[in-house]
């Protein structure tokens, strides 16, 4: 059984030439690697509606045209996952809209529900003799499902880890594709590497951290393939020039007795992708394998903190505005939303501990 799993797929919500007779200037030569496997799956981080009703929320709402699922299936897809922090960014509205668009073009989808339990369902996938189950969460950031209220699959320290345990009763193989890790940073908190692990640990044979939209790094653990940072797929919508926006890995899943890896580069072409070649090729890969050694020689924690230390005057400033005369509604909104999800919560532990640490002592 061969799987290829896609990093974070948005386009820009006035895009009006992402169609599918553009497809082959689109994705160019990535078609073949999609549609050279049993099953591709393909992070949406958008809705795939029309509706102009955005939710309010820290951050951009992001939306694409529905016609975007025809041309994900021509391209190769068969499923998507939906457990990330923009589906539902025009709300019911726009979830419905999306999930019709899915359906109606035969791609199945994971990692959402009507409620927090219906939001628990995985995608299970068998060929060949073998059974993989396909566990989608995210962290908690706007659109997680609650016991009473529509939204994606969010992870929780026990649920998520008695839910893995679950599948490997059923299933040969179990794969987790965790949308969350602080932007931009190329290195794991420490929380989030604990996480993994713990996943790792309780079965879990691949876990694959999105959102980050960087490059990250990979390590085995326990006999189970964990990538922190897949980087985009095709993600047009934002402004953002930061290179690590224009790279991404496409991850490949080939399963029999064992499952082996392979990761093959990819980098933004015009309004598409390509795959990486030559220098770019030989460039990623090499920064794949550096930060990744710098998982075991100690050096990635010194890059998280540096990370948070470099990002720290916003979140700082943050907590100093939140709740206090001069503030408006968003302002306490961004310091909420910031306690509120594990990535931001991550870096304000870790600098409430540079804080102390630098701190000088009576």
């Amino acid at each position: 059984m061969r799987l290829i799993i896609c990093g974070d797929f948005s386009r820009r919500k006035d895009e009006k030439d992402f169609l599918i007779e553009r497809i082959s200037e689109i994705f160019n030569d990535v078609t073949d690697i999609i549609k050279d496997s049993d099953r591709a799956i393909v992070n949406v981080e958008c809705a795939l509606t029309e509706s102009d009703e955005p939710i309010n929320k820290i951050g951009p709402n992001l939306k694409a045209s529905p016609c975007s699922a025809e041309v994900l299936k021509a391209a190769g897809f068969t499923d998507c996952t939906l457990s990330n922090n923009h589906i539902m960014d025009f709300g019911i509205k726009g979830v419905e809209d999306t999930i019709k668009a899915l359906s109606n073009n035969g791609l199945g989808y994971t990692g959402l529900g009507a409620d927090y339990e219906d939001s628990r369902k995985n995608l299970v996938i068998a060929k060949d003799g073998k059974t993989v189950t396909v566990i989608n969460v995210c962290e908690h950031e706007y659109c997680y499902a609650l016991d009473n209220r529509m939204g994606t699959r969010p992870f929780d320290v026990f649920d998520t880890l008695h839910d893995i345990r679950q599948a490997k009763k059923v299933s040969d193989y179990v794969i987790v594709i965790y949308h969350g890790g602080k932007e931009q940073s190329v290195y794991p908190s420490p929380r989030l590497r604990k996480a993994c692990k713990a996943m790792a640990n309780n079965g879990a044979d691949v876990i694959l951290c999105q959102h980050s939209h960087c490059i990250g790094c990979y390590e085995m653990y326990n006999g189970a393939h964990i990538l922190y940072g897949q980087g985009n797929f095709c993600f047009t919508a934002t402004t953002d020039v930061h290179p690590h926006w224009k790279t991404g890995l496409i991850v490949r899943l080939d399963i029999a007795e064992k499952v082996e890896i392979k990761f093959i580069p990819i980098n933004t072409r015009g309004s598409g992708i390509e795959l990486s070649k030559g220098s770019m090729y030989d460039e990623t890969m090499a920064i794949l394998k550096k930060q990744s050694e710098n998982l075991h020689n100690g050096k990635w924690i010194d890059g998280w903190k540096d990370f948070c230390r470099e990002y720290s005057g916003g979140y700082i400033g943050a907590v100093k505005k939140a709740y206090s005369d001069d503030a408006d509604e968003k302002d306490n909104e961004l310091f909420a939303h910031h306690m509120r999800c594990e990535a931001h919560h991550d870096v304000w532990d870790e600098i409430f501990k540079l804080s102390w640490e630098t701190r000088k002592r009576p």
